[in-house]
């Protein structure tokens, strides 16, 4: 029987980030992957490989997602880059005609290739209407730090505090991606499942950034549920994913290397000691002190960055 994995994303030219790694990232899991396309992001070679974004018109995405949904029975979705408004209204409108079991939505915020007016509407309307839609949402540092309204994550506590705000939004379950932004030698990432929070934690290779890590992440969790897998099992299975494809990541001509989903080796259930439960079942989210929201994320747009170099972990 052929499991099914469908995403809703960007296309990236140089095929490390986006609708691209979503789909190497399903093969790899073991899923038929199929997809619609939001936007197409390119880069410039003679301009610092500074990217480009171009939008999909609302009309063709609802023509993309009416042909996907009538291909097969779908049940389970990621949501990556949108971009605009009139794309996150065709997509919440194409998500509400039929039931999902899952909907994993990794929560692209404020893109350095928009004007900052446009960036801040289209991060409104993704907040209310895309995030009460998700089962999961995977933000990273600066998508966290927004979301949840905090200034900065420091602690293991922080991570977990915001994972517990943002599932306020509507997610039923957050997993917050400390990255390379979270201080220390450890990449670590929060889980908060309703109950608890649970800490994935390995050691961070390098210190550069990886072009793809937060797409391969939030689509081997697709994948996963897709196959029936619980959140933890789905969630450690992307964090294995992630940190062999980042050990083994492509080195191009771009000022960037992107993740090797090729390189995954399964783990048995009991090789996986990356959990650590953090006590946080009666603990209720504070009020905070928001972001600035200036749009100087480190991850912005699928394959594009704040600095413009590609170099980020979506």
């Amino acid at each position: 029987m052929v499991t099914y994995a469908y995403t809703i994303a960007g296309s990236e030219a140089t095929g490390g980030a986006g609708f691209q790694v979503d789909l190497k990232t399903f093969h790899e899991l073991g899923c038929y992957g199929l997809g619609t396309l939001t936007c197409i992001v390119s880069f410039d070679p003679a301009d610092g490989w500074n990217h480009k974004f171009v939008p999909v018109e609302s009309g063709v995405i609802s023509d993309q997602m009416r042909a996907a949904m009538s291909h097969a029975n779908l049940d389970t979705v990621k949501i990556g880059m949108l971009g605009t408004v009139p794309t996150i209204d065709a997509v919440a409108e194409g998500l509400k005609s039929q039931e999902w079991k899952n909907i994993v939505v990794d929560p692209v915020l404020i893109c350095k290739g928009q004007e900052p007016g446009m960036a801040l509407d289209t991060d409104n309307a993704l907040r209310e209407k895309i995030l009460p839609l998700a089962t999961v949402a995977t933000p990273n540092y600066f998508e966290a730090c927004t979301l949840a309204g905090m200034d900065k994550l420091e602690t293991l506590e922080d991570l977990a505090e915001a994972a517990m705000r943002i599932s306020e939004l509507g997610p039923k379950y957050v997993v917050v991606k400390g990255g390379m932004d979270f201080p220390g030698d450890e990449a670590v990432d929060v889980l908060w499942d309703g109950e608890q929070a649970l800490a994935y934690s390995v050691p961070k290779i390098g210190n550069s950034r990886v072009s793809g890590a937060g797409c391969t992440f939030a689509a081997a969790i697709t994948a996963e549920l897709a196959k029936g897998s619980d959140i933890h099992k789905a969630v450690r299975v992307a964090k294995d994913l992630v940190t062999q494809g980042i050990d083994a990541q492509v080195r191009a001509n771009t000022p960037f290397s992107t993740v090797w989903q090729g390189a995954f080796e399964p783990k048995q259930d009991a090789d996986y000691t990356y959990a650590a439960q953090m006590d946080y079942s009666d603990a209720t989210p504070d009020e905070g002190e928001g972001c600035s929201g200036d749009g100087d994320c480190a991850n912005c747009g699928e394959g594009g960055c704040g600095n413009g170099a590609g170099s980020c972990d979506k």
